[in-house]
């Protein structure tokens, strides 16, 4: 049954194939003459288009923050009321008095401007002693140092 539709319609059938291809083929050559007439034009598009989605990931990738979240679980050592003073800890590092009153008003808060105000000492006579303590317990800052000294019972 189909092929006696086709064998009717035959001629119908070449005629709108033959204009399909013929349509097709105008407008092929349409595209190839707006491209040959208007190449720098799509070259520029081309390109503005490929800064523009360049710029756009280049501005989402510098803004996007960059944090790494770090948990950090530590023990909190809290002072009680029973201190007792660890002289043999003192004696092991060889803490002057002078350097565990400094630590003392380190751990409570001062700065270093303000211990060398209340011990009548130079300001850099209270650098040199915080250098020291931190030597002697092997520390870069001056939270590391009190965190040590309280877990070791040096200060209060």
């Amino acid at each position: 049954m189909d092929f006696k539709f086709l064998a009717r319609n035959r001629s119908v059938l070449l005629y709108g194939a033959s204009l399909a291809i013929l349509l097709l083929f105008m407008k092929w050559l349409e595209w190839r003459m707006i491209v040959i007439d208007h190449v720098f034009e799509l070259y520029a598009g081309i390109i503005a288009i490929l800064f523009t989605g360049l710029g756009i990931w280049l501005a989402n990738k510098l803004s996007r923050p960059k944090t790494n979240i770090v948990v950090v679980e530590k023990p909190v050592f809290v002072k009680t009321d029973h201190f007792v003073l660890n002289e043999a800890e003192i004696a092991r590092l060889r803490l002057s008095k002078r350097e565990l009153e400094v630590l003392q008003l380190m751990a409570d808060g001062l700065s270093n401007l303000q211990i060398a105000e209340q011990l009548f000492v130079s300001l850099n006579t209270i650098k040199t002693h915080s250098s020291k303590i931190f030597e002697k317990l092997e520390v870069q800052r001056r939270t590391q140092a009190v965190e040590i000294a309280r877990k070791r019972n040096i200060i209060c």
